[in-house]
């Protein structure tokens, strides 16, 4: 919120223009910061060696630490975004509504995937996963289209706001709520599914690869 705010204030900004990024950057965060608490309490509290001796595999121990991000992410936001759209007068069609719902289940599910990644890191405390997570998730923000929008870059920039997942959410968001976005909805279904995907490979491949580390 700060963040924004301070990209905000002193400017001739819409605020129906950033209220689109401003969620996207609450679905980023709060779905990407279970993971990196869940794995490394888990290892502290001896909890993970228990999850370990039942007939699951790790994946399905990952899986179920992108799951409760997603829903965190997505119960969080889903107040924000209704609370916006109707204090903003947002005039969302039933289409865009259903879209709407489409992207941040798509986005939360891929940034709690991005969470569960960098919880790989073989330690107990939390703080050191954490310190990781946000030299990671900062730069995210910061060269993805919340700030500055995808129309406004060009060069370098446009092509880092590509690299970022985030982008494709505020993109899908914008044309949800304000029928207007840089890419094609497909584009940005698209994009969200394939950064998820790899995130989760990479996710189930370093956790297992760390499993019996930190323990």
């Amino acid at each position: 919120m700060f963040i924004f705010l301070a990209f905000f204030f002193g400017r001739e900004a819409d605020v129906h223009a950033l209220f689109p990024g401003l969620c996207a950057m609450f679905v980023f965060f709060i779905a990407s910061s279970v993971g990196p608490l869940i794995t490394p309490w888990e290892k502290r509290a001896g909890t993970y060696e228990r999850l370990l001796s039942f007939p699951v595999t790790v994946n399905t121990i990952v899986l179920g630490d992108v799951t409760a991000g997603m829903l965190y992410g997505i119960i969080i936001a889903s107040v924000i975004l209704t609370g916006g759209t109707i204090a903003l007068t947002y005039a969302v069609t039933a289409g865009g509504a259903v879209f709407i719902a489409v992207i941040l289940f798509l986005g939360a599910f891929c940034f709690a995937s991005l969470g569960a990644l960098l919880a790989s890191p073989a330690t107990t405390v939390p703080a050191n996963v954490m310190m990781l997570s946000n030299l990671v998730r900062f730069p995210l923000i910061f060269i993805s289209g919340i700030l500055v929008p995808i129309d406004s870059t060009h060069g370098v920039a446009r092509v880092l706001s590509y690299c970022s997942p985030i982008t494709y959410l505020v993109d899908g968001f914008n044309w949800g709520l304000n029928g207007t976005s840089a890419l094609s909805p497909v584009v940005d279904l698209g994009a969200l599914v394939a950064f998820s995907a790899a995130f989760l490979v990479l996710a189930s491949a370093f956790h297992r690869r760390n499993v019996m580390k930190g323990l």
